[in-house]
């Protein structure tokens, strides 16, 4: 074999197109990945091209007597037909020196070819000196390197049927409130996301924070990240859920506290890791490669929690706002799903919510888009009523694990012990047909009560 052929070069790429349509089989497997621009030869590129159309019509490689016909046909140009049926020539006269190795260097020929185009954008980002491109190298390069490689997620139906036929199949993460867990069949799993939803200064935190905790305490790693509060305040929040001692108390039972804490760092191998970020300074990429390096670094993360959504920026500046907003929530899918995470986070609900004593998924604030990604929705709701009784009205508007539409009416919900009990309130399914039902029920009672005031003029 000569030098040229060995490094994938012009005799490999003659080669390459001679096994792709002397060989139906290899043919198949690879005409997917290949591309057109991958070879150095204008007419090679030409070729190619004829044989993935025939390819994508026919299901089916051409042969050379087809590809000339092809040629002959449909190429106009005299001078272009007779030089691509000179190359046809030259590959169906191609001596074989190596058919196994061609094939089995196929595919890297096809990642180095990618790789290069990427290592050509990356030079472009630094030349440019494009600062906010900079995270989307590495995603370059992998994306180079993936070129070609099945799919994690691509199976025959009867792989792995033992996994499947078991009973806790996913291997869900529990919240820590079991009237929900028991609605999502345990809890929210690797790969899988769920949103809170809810008003400024209702409870968001307070349900991450405890969602967090519970995951810690059952032995899981735990990445928190927030945007807005001060470390110590989300530390502070986390002992009081394992002391039971409020915030603003820990002060003075601290010896308590450092007791317990230090009961807790004896016992607990695994880790939860608090971890602030600026507001509406960092994208998706640039979190997911800080996760990444957690995870180089030695640390598995099970669970990742975001307080909240809305702080994190769009990957460009894209003009349509809603599109933008929905794309930050399709990045954190793709991530927990890639890194094999379960993952949660909290998200605004608009100016209607905050009277609302159900929130519905119609109430999110900025793009609609952003419920249309993810496992669960969950919504809290509180009335000022509610507030003072340490009570909040919380819906499953989305899930694709268990029921949704359900209601847990006056739950339990303190905001600064942390404690949320949805197995004591009163549950509803199909919560919008019942605050339907209220909308008429209070119309009625207005109604009587105007009619009794107008006997009440009468007399």
């Amino acid at each position: 074999m000569n030098k040229n052929f060995d490094y994938l070069g012009n005799g490999f790429q003659i080669q390459l197109l001679n096994q792709i349509i002397e060989d139906k089989d290899f043919s198949q497997s690879i005409i997917d990945v290949i591309e057109p621009s991958y070879f150095d030869n204008k007419y090679f590129k030409i070729i190619l091209q004829m044989i993935k159309e025939y390819h994508k019509k026919y299901d089916a490689s051409p042969n050379f007597e087809t590809l000339e016909q092809i040629v002959k046909s449909e190429v106009t140009q005299e001078l272009v037909a007779k030089i691509v049926l000179d190359t046809i020539k030259q590959v169906k006269d191609a001596p074989f020196e190596g058919t196994q190795f061609v094939q089995e260097k196929a595919l890297k020929f096809c990642k180095q070819q990618e790789l290069q185009k990427a290592m050509d954008k990356a030079q472009k980002i630094i030349t440019e000196g494009d600062f906010e491109s900079y995270d989307k190298v590495e995603g370059l390069v992998r994306e180079a390197l993936q070129v070609g490689e099945v799919e994690k997620n691509v199976s025959d139906i009867f792989t792995g049927l033992d996994t499947v036929l078991e009973e806790d199949y996913r291997h869900p993460i529990p919240m820590g409130i079991t009237g929900i867990d028991n609605l999502l069949k345990g809890g929210l799993a690797k790969g899988e996301i769920g949103v809170i939803l809810a008003p400024t200064g209702v409870g968001k935190t307070t349900i991450l924070t405890k969602i967090a905790n519970t995951a810690f305490n059952m032995g899981y790693n735990v990445l928190q990240i927030f945007f807005e509060d001060n470390p110590k305040i989300v530390q502070r929040k986390h002992f009081t859920i394992w002391t039971g001692i409020p915030p603003d108390n820990l002060a003075q039972h601290k010896e308590e506290v450092l007791g317990k804490i230090t009961e807790i760092q004896e016992t607990m191998k695994n880790k939860l890791i608090l971890k602030k970020l600026a507001s509406d300074t960092m994208t998706m990429s640039q979190i997911k490669n800080q996760v990444r390096k957690m995870i180089a670094d030695g640390t598995k993360i099970d669970m990742i929690l975001m307080d909240y959504i809305d702080c994190i920026l769009p990957e460009s500046s894209a003009k349509d706002e809603w599109k933008a907003e929905g794309s930050v929530m399709r990045g954190f899918e793709a991530m927990c799903h890639e890194l094999d995470i379960a993952g949660w986070t909290a998200t605004q609900g608009n100016r209607s919510s905050i009277s609302s004593e159900v929130v519905t998924t119609d109430q999110m604030g900025g793009s609609i888009k952003k419920a249309q990604v993810g496992h669960v929705i969950i919504t809290v709701a509180k009335t000022l009523q509610q507030k003072e009784m340490n009570l909040a009205t919380i819906a499953i508007t989305k899930s694709r694990l268990g029921k949704d539409g359900v209601v847990f009416e006056n739950c339990k919900f303190n905001n600064e012990l942390l404690e949320i009990d949805t197995e004591s309130s009163v549950t509803f399914l199909g919560f919008e047909e019942q605050q339907e039902e209220r909308k008429r029920d209070r119309v009625k009672e207005l109604l009587e009560k105007r009619k009794q005031r107008e006997q009440q003029k009468t007399t």
